[in-house]
């Protein structure tokens, strides 16, 4: 993907207030030399925000007639309306060694043993993975087969077969689950219970009756 930025003089509380006022985004590009003060059009960063690739993919960035290759980094959003209020970018190149967060797509479930023969319920458990690799090898996303799943299994990060040159990053001993297959409940049917209605007392007129009956 690529995107236009402009450079950016002005730093501070109230140049970064005024720019936002004239539908800009104040920002900064670091690494592989200077950090770069740079500004951003609102509205053109905020759609480009919800697309997947704009936050997994190497960015093409043209800042004063020249195009870099660039990563995002982080920004930050305003508490409740539907402003971005700052954005970081990483400068990289085809040698740079990262570590990114990926989106996670599955395919294959729909055909598996657990859904088509044994009706398990897949729940996916994470949706991204950190993964290790070089630049030029960064994926958009990375496509998980779950098509040999089966009844009461659950895919840990070790169990994923990952492109060649990535690896996912290991913090310690974890290794978090990623999907599990789940046979549903199936909840019981309570039989109805017969309530006997208790017979109805006599009312004080009844009783009045009777008495005079007797008489």
């Amino acid at each position: 993907m690529k995107f236009t930025a402009y450079e950016r003089t002005l730093q501070g509380t109230g140049a970064s207030r005024r720019l936002r006022g004239a539908g800009k985004v104040p920002g900064i590009v670091y690494g592989a030399g200077q950090p770069a003060l740079i500004e951003l059009d609102h509205n053109a960063l905020f759609f480009a925000l919800k697309k997947e690739a704009f936050h997994s993919s190497i960015l093409e960035m043209e800042l004063g007639g020249n195009v870099q290759k660039v990563l995002l980094r982080d920004f930050q959003l305003h508490a409740w309306k539907q402003q971005v209020l700052h954005i970081d970018f990483q400068r990289v190149d085809e040698s740079t060694k990262l570590r990114k967060k990926v989106p996670l797509h599955f395919a294959g479930e729909d055909t598996s043993p657990a859904v088509k023969t044994d009706k398990c319920l897949v729940n996916h458990v994470q949706t991204e993975l950190e993964i290790e690799c070089f630049a030029a090898q960064l994926p958009e996303f990375v496509t998980i087969d779950l098509s040999g799943l089966v009844k009461g299994q659950s895919l840990h990060a070790s169990d994923l077969k990952l492109p060649e040159g990535i690896k996912a990053v290991k913090h310690g001993t974890l290794n978090p689950v990623i999907v599990t297959a789940t046979v549903p409940k199936v909840e019981e049917e309570v039989a109805p219970t017969t309530v006997v209605a208790a017979p109805a007392a006599k009312t004080a007129k009844g009783k009045k009756d009777e008495k005079q009956n007797k008489k």
